[in-house]
């Protein structure tokens, strides 16, 4: 394998990367505990976009990990994941924004950086905007569904060290927030930072 890219992205930042066709994007739990949101798009068609419900539907399973194909609303495959040492990560319980923030724990948050306010950011940069943002992809987040279905966000079951790789089916663009979360142990309270490597055969 050829080496692409190998970047760190620092506690509670941004990143993204168009990656190319039968590439793939190992995303590293460097310190353990750490969630990462993900957003997924046709790098050349930003209107077709990774859909919770179409993976959902497709798998029959609310958790992705490997063998998880991550797909549009037409159906068709964005990436793959590959590789996945830990199993089990979240597709329903959203992104944190500043207004959920506020609601679930109080307004003393407002003013707490959150994951839609990175996505917005660097959303920007490729001419996404708010109504472009979807229902992501929670790496690494440990959410329970209880049988009369609660959801509970908890301790990660990651560690580090631990990655996931995603190979990709068509050129795609990846949208990450290192989660910036302190309210809730979907970081164990302390966000870190986490290392993203592109390769190529």
């Amino acid at each position: 394998m050829v080496t692409v890219s190998d970047e760190l992205v620092p506690a509670r930042e941004p990143w993204s990367k168009v990656v190319r066709a039968g590439e793939r994007l190992q995303i590293i739990d460097l310190h353990g505990n750490q969630a990462v949101d993900c957003l997924l798009y046709d790098a050349t068609d930003h209107t077709r976009r990774y859909s919770a419900q179409a993976t959902v539907a497709a798998q029959r399973n609310i958790f992705v990990g490997t063998g998880s194909v991550l797909r549009a609303a037409d159906g068709s495959a964005l990436m793959t994941v590959v590789a996945d040492d830990v199993g089990n990560h979240d597709t329903i319980a959203g992104a944190c924004s500043q207004e959920s923030n506020t609601l679930r724990y109080g307004h003393h948050t407002a003013h707490q950086h959150a994951c839609v306010e990175n996505f917005l950011a660097e959303g920007a940069r490729y001419g996404l905007g708010k109504r472009d943002l979807v229902s992501n992809i929670n790496w690494f987040m440990n959410v329970p569904v209880e049988p009369d279905g609660t959801l509970g966000i908890v301790d990660g079951i990651s560690a580090p060290g631990k990655s996931l790789t995603l190979r990709a089916e068509i050129d795609t663009l990846v949208l990450v927030s290192n989660c910036p979360q302190i309210n809730n142990p979907c970081n164990g309270f302390d966000p870190t930072p986490v290392r993203m490597v592109i390769t190529r055969e």
